[in-house]
């Protein structure tokens, strides 16, 4: 491993740490109790079975989010369509749950290609306008967010709610479309299996296939990988199909995991978590989860902490903010990490 790859991963350590620090004082200004809350903060995720079984059932989410923002990233593209693809990818899925019979291990998978292929079909619009017109594709995604919302809440409201539910929620799924739960005494399910296998598929993808190469090119520099040879357009309406397919199959086994109908009304807000695990992850695909692990651990940490005291779970927010600022400060720890790889070439 090269000095300049382990000072990123130091880096991010210490951008974790110092979140972590700054969790600390937030406690220790509001907290009556500080060393209660901090003890509470660090330690009771892992006190009991349920309290691990959630860290897990909400890195599952992030994992695929982290993943789809990964492979953007790693082709120097920044797309927050993961917010809407989550959102209607579950709408479509749901569909299929919601009224097609098949048998128990077909169904959730009949499921989740669907959610993945309603990813790509969305995530095609913004590759095409950036491919061909070179649209700006944060911008385009980010407007589609709000139309799939729409569209979205009128399906669900005109055609998949149930009028005996006093609240906005589709129609029940039926019970062969859910997916198994595979932790007893806590609703860790099978879709994170899927999620594990794949963050594995995707670094193969992404390190060890022609296109992975193609991609990470397109990258670097994509006026170099287009004298090269290499067909940038077809690149980035690639990488838009896979990270829709990732984000559309996230979408829906979040739904059919975690759900028993669709109960969504606002977007998830699993685009904006994506590029924060993407970043923690250095968009690999294998570090993907670890960093959905950590950004999970400090979500139900701050949850318990909240309901143990008087800690505002808006320091989750806080907290994220700090990861994101520090990881993409570029300046950030910049003079170490010139005198570290100065030594290693005089070395």
């Amino acid at each position: 491993m090269s000095r300049e790859r382990s000072f990123n991963i130091i880096r991010t350590a210490v951008s974790m740490l110092v979140a972590i620090l700054v969790a600390f004082v937030i406690i220790l200004l509001v907290s009556d109790q500080p060393v209660e809350s901090i003890k509470t903060f660090l330690l009771a995720p892992f006190s009991s079975k349920r309290y691990l079984g959630n860290i897990v059932e909400t890195a599952v989410p992030l994992i695929f989010s982290g993943l789809a923002m990964a492979v953007m990233f790693k082709a120097n593209l920044f797309n927050l369509g993961g917010e809407g693809v989550f959102f209607i990818s579950g709408i479509a899925g749901s569909f299929l749950a919601i009224w097609l019979k098949m048998p128990p291990i077909v169904f959730p998978i009949a499921c989740i290609a669907a959610g993945a292929l309603a990813g790509m079909i969305i995530m095609l619009v913004p590759g095409v306008l950036k491919a061909k017109y070179g649209a700006n594709e944060m911008v385009t995604s980010l407007m589609m967010n709000n139309i799939l919302l729409g569209v979205g809440l009128y399906l669900l409201n005109n055609v998949m709610r149930d009028p005996k539910v006093a609240s906005l929620v589709s129609y029940k799924y039926r019970s062969n479309a859910l997916l198994s739960n595979i932790v007893p005494g806590t609703r860790i399910h099978s879709g994170f299996l899927i999620a594990v296998l794949c963050s594995v598929l995707v670094y193969l993808f992404m390190f060890k296939s022609k296109w992975g190469y193609e991609i990470r090119m397109t990258g670097n520099n994509a006026k170099f990988a287009s004298y090269s040879g290499i067909n940038v357009t077809k690149v980035i309406i690639i990488v838009h199909l896979a990270a829709g397919a990732i984000a559309g199959a996230g979408g829906l086994i979040e739904c059919i995991g975690m759900h028993k109908r669709f109960e969504w009304t606002a977007l998830p807000g699993y685009g904006f978590d994506g590029a924060m695990i993407a970043m923690l992850a250095g968009n690999n695909p294998l570090g993907v989860i670890g960093a959905a692990f950590f950004v999970s651990y400090l979500r139900i940490g701050a949850d318990l902490v909240n309901r143990s005291s008087d800690i505002p779970t808006e320091m989750i927010a806080i907290l994220q903010s700090i990861i994101i600022l520090l990881i993409s400060a570029e300046r950030f720890l910049h003079k170490y990490k010139q005198n570290w790889i100065e030594k290693e070439v005089k070395g």
